[in-house]
């Protein structure tokens, strides 16, 4: 299913005017400070009142049917609202997992709760190391007796809501290679400690597996393979964020230029703040053009989906920093202080910058992507 253009509109006008309601500074602030690191009645409203769980889901799992053009809009407004909540990590990271993963029995147990919004989940796969390449997995999965269960032992690290999520997929390696497993919230063995990190509104925690019980999602061996998909999924909407943040920096930008003066004019009519704001506009189209069309791409099934998403990634990594920093300075003074909003987008600049592995890694990936 594919909205048009006036669809998508409707849509976005939609989220904004949630978001407006539901994630303005103060409340981010407060959620930024807490534990869990997400408002539930939000999020029930979010999953109630607009569906956006269920939007990219497939119908017959009790989805909305729509693409990632669909969803590369509503994370373009959560972005640009800082929302926390667990969606990145239930509807990009889990549900995509799930879906890759070609097993039709697990995804019809477990996406129809996630499309409700009753079962939040997330994906654990860096560890110490902080490297998402399935290669570098060490935790290992066995065989629990004939029953046909696992174990998984081990410990994962940037979990993305991981101090809360109901379901953990967690890829382990087993004598086949990496594989997907399935780890529900309250199995013995798994304790799960909030990380501190420059980016307070992405909650990060690292999940220790002691001989925990899993279930195997997919066949043995295929994590590689999984992850790849994964990842091309995770990266658009992750660059569909960072474009919604680096539009507000822009925005914020340029509205304090108009209004702030000195030596008896507004600073946007100096030289120096008008190229600030346009190398940031600049950066701030390129952004939203190569995350929509890597978007695009992905609903119709293009063999080029793979260089495109590692392309968007890249180039709304450098969009949102650039944005991000201009902002700071733009703003002089005040954009340096605890108290103004900037420095929010900043850490969550840099941390979606690094969240998969930074520039060397996502510059490989596409070298990788192109065949190179």
């Amino acid at each position: 299913m594919t909205a048009d253009e006036s669809e998508l509109r409707e849509l976005r006008a939609s989220v904004r005017e949630f978001m407006d309601a539901k994630s303005p500074e103060d409340a981010v602030r407060k959620l930024m400070e807490s534990e869990p690191r997400f408002d539930p009645a939000v999020w029930s409203q979010a999953a109630d009142q607009l569906r956006l769980p269920a939007l990219a889901i497939p119908e017959e799992y009790g989805g909305d049917g729509f693409g990632l053009v669909e969803l590369g809009v509503v994370l373009e407004e959560m972005g640009r609202a800082l929302f926390c909540a667990p969606f990145f990590a239930t509807v990009l990271l889990a549900a995509h997992a799930l879906l890759a993963s070609g097993d039709e029995e697990a995804c019809a147990r477990l996406l129809p709760g996630i499309a409700a919004g009753r079962t939040t989940a997330t994906l654990a796969v860096a560890e110490d190391h902080g490297s998402w390449d399935p290669a570098m997995v060490s935790a290992r999965a066995v065989p629990d007796g004939d029953g046909g269960g696992w174990t998984v032992r081990g410990r994962k690290c940037f979990v993305v809501d991981g101090t809360t999520a109901d379901l953990i997929l967690v890829v382990a390696r087993t004598v086949a290679g990496p594989t997907l497993f399935a780890v529900e919230r309250d199995a013995a063995g798994l304790t799960a400690e909030p990380m501190e990190t420059l980016d307070a509104t992405r909650a990060m925690a690292r999940v220790t597996l002691d001989a925990v019980p899993a279930t195997l999602v997919g066949s043995e061996g295929v994590g590689g393979r999984i992850m790849a998909r994964v990842l091309d999924i995770a990266s658009v909407g992750l660059a569909a964020e960072q474009a919604g943040g680096a539009r507000r920096c822009l925005e914020a930008s340029a509205d304090h230029a108009r209004v702030r003066h000195q030596f008896g004019r507004p600073i946007g009519s100096f030289q120096a703040v008008k190229h600030k704001c346009a190398d940031m506009l600049v950066q701030v189209e390129l952004a939203e053009a190569s995350s929509r069309e890597a978007a695009r791409l992905a609903d119709e099934g293009s063999p080029d989906f793979p260089v495109a998403a590692a392309v968007a990634h890249a180039s709304c990594s450098r969009a949102y920093m650039v944005a991000a920093t201009e902002n700071i300075q733009v703003h002089g003074g005040i954009g340096f202080t605890w108290e103004h909003p900037a420095h929010l987008y900043f850490r969550r600049a840099k941390s979606s910058q690094l969240l998969f592995g930074g520039p060397a890694v996502y510059h490989e990936r596409l070298l990788d992507r192109l065949g190179i």
